[in-house]
């Protein structure tokens, strides 16, 4: 026996034991004799230059040296054990029902992709919740989230999508009758659309303006709201660049032409830690990240 493969079972052997606390106990479940334990453990000791076991005629403990020991020793085990699950699973087909979260907003950038992931992925069952609350991905039971700010759970696994940008924008029916702004504090002078978070009731102030001298037409909590009021000609819309990309390209709205700071936001595709990866989740994980938010930021 080669020594990495030597060293390896006895570090089997050794976890079994201290998990048992039973040479005996660790025999029955490695399919061995007692005795083959103890001589395993043995000679581990002496390789070690230290004693792992406490032994009695009726008990057998850790020593602290052990204790330490075991703790490193199932980490490498339960690493092997990731090792091998994740190759037999990458080899396997990914299938069933798959449940991601996502904002209102999020059917914007991720419907147009969804034939092509079907197409790729057939036996997927998507399973999408388009909603604005704050979910909880493990209590309320999703597979994947898609959301954009700050990520503080440590119990979850996060990839970037992509940044995007807010512009300024208006409907040409407001730009004639209200004229373009020529700087930013003649925004102090127009009708504002502002947007409200929903789930924390705070206004997303505009950071080039002062909004307690702008004249708010309309403050709302849907974003996809401010979108079709701005192209309706309320007023000033302020909105994700890939929310007006499509209005501004039809000339349904106007990018206001101000040199103003930039004011970037994050996407992240989020799902719960957890030492294997299923294939269905690997997948769509794979999938968002290669394909959303690709457009130059701001374009």
């Amino acid at each position: 026996m080669n020594q990495p493969t030597e060293n390896l079972s006895r570090i089997a052997v050794f976890v079994q034991t201290a998990e048992s606390l039973s040479f005996v106990g660790a025999a029955r479940q490695l399919g061995v004799s007692a005795s083959a334990v103890g001589k395993t453990i043995a000679r581990l000791e002496k390789s070690l230059g230290a004693r792992l076991f406490q032994r009695s005629t009726r008990t057998v403990r850790l020593t602290d040296e052990g204790r330490m020991f075991y703790e490193q020793c199932r980490k490498v085990l339960d690493d092997l054990h990731d090792a091998e699950a994740m190759v037999s699973e990458a080899a396997q087909a990914p299938r069933g029902r798959l449940r991601v979260s996502l904002p209102t907003i999020g059917y914007r950038f991720l419907v147009p992709h969804i034939a092509e992931f079907h197409r790729l992925h057939p036996d997927v069952e998507l399973d999408l919740d388009f909603s604005d609350r704050l979910v909880d991905i493990i209590e309320d039971g999703f597979d994947a989230v898609i959301r954009s700010g700050d990520l503080p759970d440590s119990r979850l696994m996060s990839r970037l999508l992509g940044p995007f940008r807010f512009v300024l924008c208006a409907a040409p029916s407001y730009i004639e009758r209200h004229g373009m702004p020529d700087g930013i504090a003649a925004l102090a002078r127009h009708e504002c659309l502002q947007f409200r978070f929903p789930t924390s009731g705070k206004i997303r102030h505009w950071p080039f303006a002062d909004t307690r001298t702008t004249h708010n037409a309309l403050t709302c909590s849907n974003m996809e709201a401010i979108r079709a009021l701005t192209i309706e000609g309320l007023g000033l819309g302020y909105m994700p660049d890939f929310l007006a990309r499509g209005a501004i390209a039809e000339g349904q709205l106007l990018r206001i032409p101000l040199d103003l700071p930039a004011d970037e936001g994050r996407f992240w595709v989020i799902w719960p830690s957890s030492r294997q990866l299923s294939p269905k989740i690997r997948v769509f994980v794979d999938f968002v990240c290669a394909r959303l938010f690709k457009e130059p930021v701001g374009a």
